[in-house]
């Protein structure tokens, strides 16, 4: 089955925040992080069920060489990503934009 993605303005955020964190340490370094990003992300398009539930119907993927996770949930053909957290971020913050779908 072929799923499409979907990139909340919430998560489209997080990312355009982590790039310039990234960017402003070293100049490329955003551009590498969007690109394990984007592994993730076709990662998960083959595998969409490959992670476990862990809140309600939201799903992690953890993105390598970064410490960042893509929050996602499968709705039907479509996977709409929620989130892209640094790992550390308050647990709270993820779960009251779970609550908002």
């Amino acid at each position: 089955m072929k799923y499409s993605v979907t990139v909340r303005p919430e998560a489209e955020d997080d990312l355009k925040e982590a790039f310039s964190w990234y960017e402003d340490k070293r100049v490329g370094l955003g551009h590498d992080f969007l690109l394990q990003v984007n592994a993730g992300l076709n990662f998960i398009m083959r595998n969409p069920e490959i992670h476990p539930i862990e809140y309600k119907k939201a799903r992690k993927h953890i993105i390598k060489r970064f410490p960042y996770k893509i929050i996602y949930f499968i709705e039907e053909e479509k996977i709409i990503v929620l989130a892209v957290l640094h790992g550390k971020r308050r647990p709270d913050l993820l779960k009251k934009r779970i609550d908002n779908i």
